[in-house]
Parts: structure tokens; C-alpha cells; sequence
């Protein structure tokens, strides 16, 4: 089993249990629920620089990447940076994150939120939209077209935005639909953690222009990104090139600037 199926399986039980504990409705109850989200696709297509920043505490393949920063300061540092968004990642057991991560990054900014999770259920939507997030992250790998499909509806009529990861052309083809907004491609092999870009570079002709294509993974420097704006992407997720520094928003200011230099 690799590390991705072993992720669904404990993601499984984990939402069952949720579910047991707080019903559908009081997540709908929630002050938050009924707030007009901000759009990351209308960020990335104005934008020079694409990057959504991440908060990510570690990883399977990494370990810690960052334990002592606080979600707060490094929302108010992306908002600084000018990113077009900001990436929550909120699996407990395998990232070290939380749902409280995706509200106190809401109480520190106005970004476009992206709640990044393994989401196999409906009630995982209804809690990024109680927990303040704007976008939420669907993973081709592990969902059927069908899936794919209704979880992806669903998140519309919530007036959420849909990013849609795939890794490869044949999770693309099933992936195609019009309740999708934008179209990630992860450079890292989930199932062995290898990484890199050429996979963005031979799906990009695969994506119709309707969708904001995003890279996403082992972006770590402005020449990545800039050699892969040609291939039409529009968005760049960084994580851990950020993360990995003792101030990853003032990190963000630096690359940002940068690259629009």
C-alpha cells in the first residue's frame, strides 16, 4: 500500500467520526457559512506572479518542514507578499495541520483561501465553507469520474472554486468537466515522492484554456516558474521553498518581488 492509500483509508475513518460528531447542519449553522468568498481564479488570471503560498508544517516524505511559525503571522506575511492565494493544508495525522489553521488564517486575511485536503465526501466541503475557505482541492487519484463529478458540483452551489489535481493524462481525461475551475498538475509522484516539472510541461497542451492550469510541487526557484509561464500556466503552489525558512512570508516578499522584476 502506498503512502497516498494509506492516507484515504485513515481519511475514511477519520470523517466518519467527524460526522458522528458534529452534524451537517451545525456546520451550516456556522458564521461563516453564508460569506461571499473570494475568487483565486480572478486573482491568477490578473496576476504577473500565479503564486499561491502554503502553510505546511511537514509532510510524509519531508518530516518537519515547520513547526514554530504561526498560521496567523504567515497569512499576514502572503498577504504582504501579494500572493494570489493561500494553501491551508489541514490533515492532522500526516501534515500536522487542522481546521483551526484554515480560521485563523481567515481572521488574519483577505486572501483567497484554498482548503488543501484529501477530500472523499461532501461533509469535508461543507466544513472548508464553515472554516472560512474559498477554494477547495479535489485529487483525481484518489476520487472516480463520478466523484469527481458530484463533489465538484456541490462545491459550485456552495460558491466554492474547484482545483482539480491530477498527476497524469489518463486522470486528466476522466477529469475534464465543466464544475471545475482550475487544473493542477502535482509534479511529485504521490506514490513515490519523486518530483519533476517535465509532467506539467507534457499534460499543459492537454488542458483547454478554460481552466486556470496550476503547478503545483518542487517549485522552488523564479526559473522554474519562469520556464514553465510559456507552457500557459497561470498558477504556481509553493509550499516548503517558503516553509522551509525561519520567515516564510518576508521569503514570499523576496521571491515575489523578484520575480516580477
Amino acid at each position: 500500500m502506498n503512502i497516498l492509500d494509506k492516507i484515504i483509508v485513515d481519511k475514511r475513518i477519520e470523517v466518519a467520526l467527524k460526522k458522528g460528531l458534529i452534524p451537517a447542519s451545525q456546520l451550516e449553522k456556522s458564521i461563516l457559512f453564508d460569506r461571499k468568498t473570494a475568487s483565486l481564479v480572478t486573482n491568477l488570471r490578473n496576476s504577473s506572479s500565479g503564486i499561491i503560498a502554503e502553510h505546511k508544517r511537514r509532510s510524509p516524505s519531508k518530516a518537519v518542514i515547520n513547526q514554530k511559525v504561526s498560521v496567523q503571522d504567515v497569512a499576514i506575511g502572503y498577504e504582504k507578499a501579494n500572493a494570489c492565494g493561500m494553501s491551508v493544508l489541514t490533515d492532522g495525522k500526516y501534515f500536522g495541520g487542522s481546521l483551526d489553521d484554515l480560521i485563523i488564517a481567515r481572521a488574519a486575511t483577505k486572501l483567497p483561501l484554498l482548503r488543501k485536503e484529501f477530500i472523499i465526501d461532501e461533509y469535508q466541503i461543507l466544513e472548508a465553507k464553515a472554516y472560512g475557505a474559498d477554494v477547495i482541492l479535489l485529487i483525481a487519484a484518489v476520487l472516480t469520474q463520478n466523484e469527481i463529478k458530484a463533489l465538484s458540483q456541490f462545491a459550485k452551489s456552495l460558491q466554492l472554486e474547484v482545483l482539480l489535481e491530477v498527476h497524469n493524462q489518463e486522470e486528466l481525461e476522466k477529469s475534464l468537466m465543466p464544475s471545475l475551475d482550475m487544473l493542477g498538475v502535482n509534479n511529485r509522484n504521490l506514490k513515490t515522492f519523486d518530483v519533476s516539472t517535465d509532467i506539467s510541461k507534457s499534460l499543459s497542451t492537454l488542458i483547454p484554456d478554460d481552466f486556470v492550469k496550476v503547478s503545483e510541487s518542487g517549485i522552488s526557484s523564479i526559473g522554474a516558474i519562469k520556464d514553465l509561464q510559456p507552457y500557459g500556466y497561470q498558477g504556481f503552489l509553493i509550499g516548503e521553498n517558503f516553509m522551509k525558512t525561519e520567515d516564510p512570508g518576508k521569503n514570499a516578499i523576496n521571491f515575489i518581488k523578484d520575480l516580477e522584476n
